[in-house]
């Protein structure tokens, strides 16, 4: 397996509890996900604003940790595969309580079709 520590500061908190460009722009995300290099957190691929994977081509930060309560799996955007990390600095994911799509106030009501037709369903 290749070592990834060199992709991975574990010293580095999370930017927040949100998608750090959704939140700029008032925006809304499905899930969360960490780098674990620069502890950015960005929306995934089933968001509107693919802000995780965006990050990545930007700055080819390539491992990303989910940031939601429960999950510790780490994705490796080089290899298109699942990796192996460390445990990171906390916190570990977005707060228990914030919603999943969140932030609750910002989701419209009809999230499930805008989602299924900016995916062309």
């Amino acid at each position: 397996m290749t070592d990834l520590s060199s992709f991975i500061d574990t010293s580095v908190p999370p930017s927040g509890t949100g998608c750090l460009e959704c939140e700029q722009t008032g925006s809304w995300w499905v899930h969360l996900r960490r780098c674990a290099r620069c502890g950015h957190i960005g929306c995934c691929d089933d968001s509107l604003g693919t802000h995780a994977t965006k990050h990545y081509r930007a700055t080819g930060h390539r491992i990303m940790r989910s940031f939601e309560p429960g999950e510790d799996w780490f994705w490796d955007y080089e290899t298109d595969d699942w990796a192996s990390g460390p445990r990171l600095a906390p916190p570990e994911s977005h707060p228990v309580s914030q919603t999943v799509p969140g932030p609750a106030e910002r989701v419209p009501a009809d999230w499930q079709q805008i989602l299924a037709a900016h995916r062309g369903e």
